[in-house]
């Protein structure tokens, strides 16, 4: 910063000390102190590559292999059906992919929704250049699937379904127990994205009866690159990348240990605190939903309580969402208009289209995701700044209350 000016520097100074509010858990998370602790030593000292025979390559597989016990146990899997990857976008990947290529004589019917995360509607869209048939599912005005719909579109050619547990962009939970029932009476495999909901609230992969499970690590606290993919014993699955064989030959590429231990531990911590960090960020949720829906055509998108602890998605009529987030950075609040994958696509969002809103209305859309380091202070400065610029943007807005 030594570039600017004086004056300009003594600005920039108190901007960057104002901007304290970060409202974007949804995106990404800071990396916990604790996590970042057991992460060093695998980085410079236990650094082995945990397929080497010799000891220092045999203490990074033990690390390894004792941070996929440690994650199954809280999802209540065997650790052999633990499989490692670079994030959610790739856990995707290889449960969409993988189990069409290796299922394909049998069917090449997939079933989704039509609010999935880009990572499953553009593997979709993939999927149907090589041929395989896809159904999409419509969804309520909160963003719930229909299950007689679904049971509707299964045939005999239908080989997976793959629907999300809770809605990146609007919070909302899907009646994932109720899907794996219908999948598993119909020898249907069933995949969910779970990267919004992993180690936020419970999931028991025999309970509800899931065969292959997306989660990613900087969701809850843990580094970026690193996630999983929970694929059940006798799943059919080919490999999306081909080398050593790691990962019982299901993800072939040198693992990334200390990344893997980082998200072991951010998965204890969360699971530990689960139940006593979704009543704060309900109760702050709650707070925040009462507030801003006393702005004059406000309305909340999704679920009303079927939906994750700390996400909320607000409508503002007769403004734009881009602009809504330009102003409230300058106060120094940091949050979304959708999901941070497409957050520079202009379109609108195709969860919000899906509810039924019109590209208008889907464009004024603001979400904001609370997290571990968010305080009820944070609450009350968002809702005493967003009434005011919310206000400000309509006072000089081309659409004047109307569309």
């Amino acid at each position: 910063m030594g570039r600017f000016p004086k004056v300009v520097r003594c600005v920039l100074n108190e901007v960057d000390e104002m901007r304290k509010i970060y409202l974007d858990y949804a995106a990404t998370t800071p990396v916990d102190p604790r996590v970042l602790k057991a992460m060093k030593p695998y980085f410079s000292e236990d650094f082995g590559n945990a397929s080497s025979l010799y000891s220092m390559g045999q203490q990074a597989r033990l690390a390894m292999e004792n941070s996929r016990k440690r994650i199954a146990k809280i999802i209540n899997s065997e650790p052999e059906e633990i499989v490692f990857t670079s994030g959610g976008t790739e856990s995707d990947n290889l449960a969409l992919v993988g189990v069409a290529m290796a299922n394909k004589k049998k069917g090449n019917h997939i079933i989704t929704s039509k609010i999935e995360h880009k990572a499953v509607m553009e593997t979709c869209e993939f999927l149907e250049k090589q041929g395989f048939q896809i159904t999409y599912l419509d969804v309520d005005k909160y963003g719930i699937i229909d299950l007689e719909q679904l049971k509707k579109s299964i045939k005999k050619e239908t080989i997976l379904v793959s629907v999300m547990h809770a809605n990146n962009e609007i919070g909302t939970l899907e009646p994932i127990e109720e899907v794996g029932k219908i999948c598993r009476e119909k020898d249907i495999y069933f995949h969910t994205d779970a990267v919004q909901s992993f180690c936020k609230i419970p999931i028991d992969v025999k309970k509800m009866k899931i065969d292959m499970l997306s989660a990613s690590s900087h969701k809850i606290y843990g580094p970026k690159g690193v996630g999983l993919l929970y694929v059940r014993t006798g799943v059919k699955i080919e490999p999306l990348l081909h080398g050593g064989g790691h990962e019982s030959g299901r993800r072939s590429g040198t693992e990334n240990v200390a990344g893997i231990v980082g998200f072991a531990k951010a998965c204890e911590i969360a699971n530990k605190g689960m139940t006593k960090e979704a009543k704060r960020l309900s109760r702050m949720r709650n707070k925040l939903v009462k507030g801003l829906l006393k702005v004059p055509n406000s309305y909340i998108n999704g679920h009303p309580e079927k939906r994750l602890p700390g996400n909320t998605n607000f409508r503002f009529d007769f403004i734009e969402g881009e602009a809504l987030i330009l102003k409230l950075d300058i106060v120094g609040i940091e949050a979304s208009t959708g999901s941070a994958c497409s957050s520079k696509d202009l379109k609108a969002s195709h969860v919000l289209i899906s509810i039924g809103l019109s590209p208008k209305q889907a464009h004024g859309s603001l979400r904001i995701t609370m997290g571990r380091y968010t305080k009820e202070k944070d609450i009350d400065y968002v809702l005493k700044n967003v009434p005011e610029v919310v206000s400000e943007l309509r006072e000089i807005s081309p659409f004047k209350g109307k569309w």
